[in-house]
C-alpha cells in the first residue's frame, strides 16, 4: 500500500476549503480525453531480461578498466583503496543529506568534521565547508562570496586558461547581476586588477596544466582590497606548496580525484576552504568539536545560517543538501591514504606526467607546448586530435581530450593526463600508436 497521509476527512475538508464537491472536479479544465492517455510501452519483462539488456547496453562503453587511459580534463582516473566503498556504503551512511536533527547524527558529524580537519591541511585553509556539488558550483559560489562583500566591486578576474564548463557555470551565476567579468593570460600578477576587482582567480594548475606561483598574485589582489581564489588540484596539494601558504583567501577544488569514480561526470564535490576571517562569508556547513554537560566530546552544526533552509532573506547561497555520500567517502580515502600515501599518489603522477610528455616530444610533429606541469599537460599534434582520439580508441586507448570540444580553432592541440593508475607499458603503448597515425 503506498503511503498517503491524507485520510478521507482530511480531503473532504481541503475540498471544501477551495470549493470543489470531489477529486475529479480538480481537473476539470483538462479534456477527459487528455487525462488518461494509453501509453506506447512495450509489454513488461522480467529482472533477468532487464539485467541483460543493461549488460548489452553498458558493453558499448569503453571504460577507464578496459583502456589505456590519458583523459583528465576533471574527470581523474586515480585507485581508489576497496575500504573506501566498503565503509561508505553501510547503512549508517548512506543518505546525501545532512542530518536536520544535526546533533542526534553524531557518527555523521564526526565523519564531517574529521574531512573538514583534513581537507583544510590538505588546501592550507583554516576552515573547509561541506560542500558544494562539485568545483565549478564551489568556483562559483566563492566568487559570488567575494562580490557580495563589497557590491560595489563589479570586476571579477578569471583566467582565461579556466576549464570552459566552469567559466560557464560562474557566467550563468552572475547572469543577473551588474559585473564584468574579465579574462586574463598568463600568471595571475598579470591580470589586471583594479580598485574595482572584487577578486582574482587563478588555477592551480590551470586547465591546460600550467602551474604559476600564486604569491605574486595574492599579493596584487590584496594590494587592491580584492580577494585571491584558487581553483586547485588536491592531489597535487600534497606535493607542492598549499594556496593557502601562498596567500590564498578561497580555495576550491575538486574531490572527486580524492577516492571518487568519475561516473560518468557526477556526482562529485565541490570543496571549499577560507581563512577564519571569512568563515562566516562561507556557504555550506561547519562541523564544529564541543562538550556535553558531562565532559564527553561531541560534534556539533557550528555554522549553517547563512544557508536559505534556515534564513532565506538573509541566505548568501541555496547550497543547503551537502554532497554528503561523495565527502564521506573523500573523508575514508584521505584518512586511509595519510599523508605519506597522498605524496606517494602525487609524485607517481608526476613523475609518469613528466615521463610521457618526454617521450611524446620525441615524436616527429608533435610538441609539449605546457612548461610546468604535474599530471596534465597540452600536446601539439600534427592532424586534429580528434581524428587521433579515433584512431587510438579502436586500440582501446583514450588519448586525451581534443580541446576542438570547446573551440573549434583549437582543433590540433590534444590535453593528455597521466595519474599513477597509468604503468609505463600504458604509456610506451601510447607513443607508439601516436607515432603510427602521425606518420
Amino acid at each position: 500500500m503506498p503511503f498517503i497521509p491524507n485520510t478521507e476527512a482530511d480531503r473532504e475538508a481541503m475540498l471544501g476549503v477551495i470549493g470543489k464537491k470531489d477529486i475529479e472536479s480538480l481537473f476539470s479544465d483538462i479534456p477527459a480525453s487528455r487525462r488518461f492517455p494509453r501509453l506506447k510501452l512495450p509489454e513488461g519483462i522480467s529482472e533477468l531480461e532487464v539485467l541483460k539488456e543493461i549488460e548489452s547496453m553498458s558493453a558499448k562503453n569503453l571504460g577507464s578498466g578496459q583502456a589505456a587511459w590519458f583523459l583528465g580534463a576533471g574527470a581523474y582516473n586515480h585507485f581508489i583503496p576497496s575500504l573506501v566503498p566498503a565503509l561508505a556504503s553501510r547503512g549508517e551512511f548512506l543518505t546525501a543529506y545532512t542530518p536536520y536533527q544535526p546533533e542526534v547524527s553524531q557518527g555523521t558529524l564526526q565523519a564531517i568534521f574529521e574531512y573538514q580537519s583534513m581537507a583544510a591541511e590538505l588546501l592550507g585553509m583554516a576552515v573547509v565547508n561541506a560542500s558544494h556539488y562539485d568545483v565549478a558550483t564551489a568556483l562559483a559560489e566563492a566568487i559570488l562570496m567575494a562580490w557580495k562583500i563589497d557590491e560595489g566591486r563589479r570586476h571579477i578576474l578569471l583566467p582565461a586558461d579556466l576549464h570552459p564548463e566552469y567559466k560557464e557555470v560562474v557566467k550563468t551565476y552572475f547572469s543577473s547581476f551588474d559585473v564584468d567579468i574579465v579574462e586574463y593570460s598568463g600568471a595571475p600578477e598579470s591580470a589586471p586588477v583594479d580598485a574595482l576587482t572584487a577578486c582574482l582567480v587563478a588555477g592551480y594548475p590551470t586547465f591546460t596544466g600550467e602551474i604559476y606561483a600564486l604569491e605574486a598574485g595574492a599579493k596584487k589582489a590584496h594590494e587592491s582590497g580584492a580577494l585571491f581564489i584558487a581553483q586547485a588540484d588536491p592531489i597535487m596539494c600534497a606535493l607542492l606548496k598549499s594556496p593557502g601558504a601562498q596567500g590564498a583567501d578561497i580555495v576550491v577544488a575538486e574531490g572527486q580525484a580524492l577516492g571518487n569514480p568519475m561516473n560518468f561526470g557526477g556526482p562529485y564535490l565541490g570543496m571549499m576552504g577560507t581563512t577564519e576571517k571569512l568563515m562566516r562569508k562561507m556557504p555550506g556547513r561547519i562541523v564544529g568539536e564541543a562538550k556535553d554537560h558531562e565532559g564527553r566530546r561531541g560534534f556539533v552544526l557550528t555554522l549553517t545560517a547563512r544557508e536559505q533552509h534556515i534564513r532565506r532573506e538573509k541566505a548568501v547561497s541555496n547550497i543547503c543538501s551537502n554532497q554528503g555520500l561523495v565527502m564521506l567517502q573523500s573523508c575514508v580515502y584521505m584518512a586511509a591514504m595519510g599523508a605519506s600515501g597522498l605524496r606517494t599518489v602525487a609524485s607517481l603522477c608526476n613523475d609518469k606526467a613528466h615521463y610521457a610528455a618526454a617521450r611524446i616530444a620525441e615524436i616527429p610533429g608533435f610538441k609539449v607546448l605546457t612548461k610546468t606541469f604535474f599530471k596534465e599537460f597540452l600536446v601539439s599534434t600534427p592532424k586534429p586530435a580528434a581524428v587521433i582520439n579515433a584512431s587510438l580508441a579502436k586500440r582501446r586507448i583514450v588519448a586525451g581530450l581534443s580541446l576542438s570540444r570547446y573551440d573549434a580553432s583549437r582543433g590540433a592541440e590534444l590535453l593528455v593526463c597521466v595519474t599513477e593508475m597509468n604503468t609505463k607499458a600504458e604509456i610506451d603503448r601510447l607513443v607508439a600508436a601516436l607515432k603510427e597515425v602521425s606518420a
